[in-house]
C-alpha cells in the first residue's frame, strides 16, 4: 500500500517505526528478536534508512526484503541520493519496486564519514528536491520527504529551510516525516508555518525516546534538535548511571509527547527506535490502552 492512502483508509492515527540495516553479525541476531517483537504491535509502516553514499545499500534491500516477505510489514525505504550516479540511482529504486516496494522516504543524505577518500559520482544530485524530481516522472513510488521543525542544521535559517520543504512538496512528494523535538509546541509551529505556504499533506512526527543521557547529546547535536531546559533538570535529579532509571524518565516523557501529539491532531507517531524495542512497545501499549491509538 501506499503510505499516503493509509491516512484516507484508517480511522485512528498511524504508527510506525524506524529501523536500520544491523552492521555486524551480533547486531544482526538482536535486530531480529527486535523486529519480532514490533511486528507484534501491527505497526502501519516501518521505515528502513539508507547509509551515506549507498554505505548500507545491500544491507538495507536485504532487511526491506525481510520485513516485506518474512514479516508481511509495509516498507518505507529511504534513499539518499549524495554521491550517486543517475544509473546507481536507478537501480536501487528497480530493486526496491521489484521487491513490491510503494513508498520511498527521498533525502540528500550526508558524505560517508568512514570512508574519507569517497568521490561523489560527477552526475551526482545535490538535494533532495533533485531527486524527488528525478524519481516522479520515472516511477509511481508515493514519496515521503524530510522536515525539521526547528530547521536542518545546515539551513541558513528555519524560513528558508522552510522553503526547502514546499520546493520538494512541489516537486512531488507526498507526505512529511519530521526530524524529533522535545518540545510539541515547536512541532505545531511548524505545521502552521508549513500549512501557510500551502503545504496541505500529512505531516508526520517523528518522535525519539530518550535512551541514554550521552546518545540523548549526541543525536541532539547530530540533527539539530534542542533539549529543553525541563528535560535536563529532570535528567539531572536522576543518576546518569542508572540506565534504567533514565530510560524510564525517556518513555514517560515520549508517551507525555505523543498524547500531545495525538490530542493535537497529528496524523500518527513515528518512532525513531534506535534498533531497540523496549521504549517502542511501552510507548505504543499505553497509547493503545489510553484509546489515542
Amino acid at each position: 500500500m501506499r503510505v499516503i492512502d493509509l491516512w484516507s483508509e484508517k480511522k485512528k492515527p498511524t504508527v510506525s517505526f524506524e529501523l536500520y540495516p544491523a552492521r555486524d553479525p551480533a547486531a544482526a541476531e538482536k535486530l531480529d528478536k527486535v523486529i519480532d517483537r514490533l511486528a507484534k504491535l501491527e505497526p502501519d509502516f516501518v521505515s528502513v534508512t539508507f547509509g551515506a553514499g549507498g554505505s548500507t545499500r545491500e544491507g538495507s534491500y536485504a532487511l526491506v526484503k525481510k520485513l516485506k516477505q518474512e514479516k508481511g510489514l509495509e516498507v518505507v525505504a529511504y534513499f539518499t541520493c549524495w554521491g550517486l550516479g543517475p544509473e546507481q540511482i536507478s537501480a536501487v529504486l528497480d530493486d526496491y519496486r521489484e521487491l513490491g516496494v510503494e513508498t520511498i522516504l527521498a533525502a540528500r543524505g550526508d558524505p560517508p564519514h568512514d570512508q574519507p577518500g569517497f568521490q561523489p559520482h560527477p552526475e551526482s544530485l545535490a538535494h533532495a528536491s533533485d531527486l524527488i524530481a528525478f524519481i516522479k516522472p520515472r516511477y509511481d513510488f508515493c514519496i515521503a520527504c524530510a522536515g525539521y521543525p526547528e530547521g536542518h542544521v545546515e539551513a541558513a535559517s528555519p524560513e528558508k529551510d522552510l522553503e526547502y520543504l514546499k520546493l520538494k512538496v512541489d516537486r512531488g512528494a507526498d507526505f512529511v516525516i519530521t526530524n524529533y523535538t522535545y518540545d510539541n509546541d515547536l512541532f505545531f509551529a511548524f505545521q502552521k508555518r508549513a500549512r501557510a505556504l500551502g503545504i496541505e499533506m500529512p505531516i508526520l512526527p517523528g518522535v525519539m525516546p530518550i535512551y541514554s543521557v550521552k546518545m540523548m547529546e549526541n543525536l541532539a547535536r547530530l540533527c539539530g534538535a534542542s533539549i529543553p531546559d525541563r528535560v535536563r533538570k529532570d535528567l539531572e535529579s536522576l543518576d546518569p548511571a542508572d540506565k534504567k532509571a533514565v530510560a524510564a524518565y525517556g518513555i514517560d516523557l515520549a508517551c507525555d509527547l505523543c498524547r500531545g501529539l495525538l490530542r493535537g491532531g497529528a496524523p500518527g507517531i513515528h518512532i525513531y527506535t534506535m534498533d531497540r524495542s523496549k521504549a517502542a512497545v511501552q510507548i505504543v501499549t499505553t497509547l493503545r490502552d489510553e484509546g489515542l491509538l
